[in-house]
């Protein structure tokens, strides 16, 4: 998996390209510990990513989190696999999908 991030402001964008599974998931966790300091809300665009197992949405509920307190986590170019993974677990009522 491939992690690109910028800080625009206080928002931290975060695209991913790859799968976010057990072996990747601690990369994009690390990452987000990492770079969550400076930032006040977080921006994930998932338009390159392929594939979400369970140990990701477990970094994305993380992540949720944190950043509820503050301004805020959107989840933006989600592709229909995806989607229904968001869908299946529920998480499409927890995380905003734009």
């Amino acid at each position: 998996m491939t992690i690109s991030k910028n800080l625009q402001g206080t928002n931290l964008e975060i695209a991913l390209e790859g799968r976010l599974d057990t072996t990747t998931a601690p990369e994009l966790e690390a990452e987000l510990n990492q770079s969550m300091s400076g930032a006040e809300s977080l921006t994930l665009d998932f338009s390159k990513l392929e594939y979400i197992s369970s140990a990701g949405l477990r970094v994305l509920l993380s992540a949720h989190k944190v950043f509820a307190g503050k301004g805020g986590m959107k989840v933006v170019h989600v592709n229909e696999i995806v989607n229904e993974v968001f869908e299946v677990t529920g998480f499409a009522d927890i995380l905003t999908i734009e």
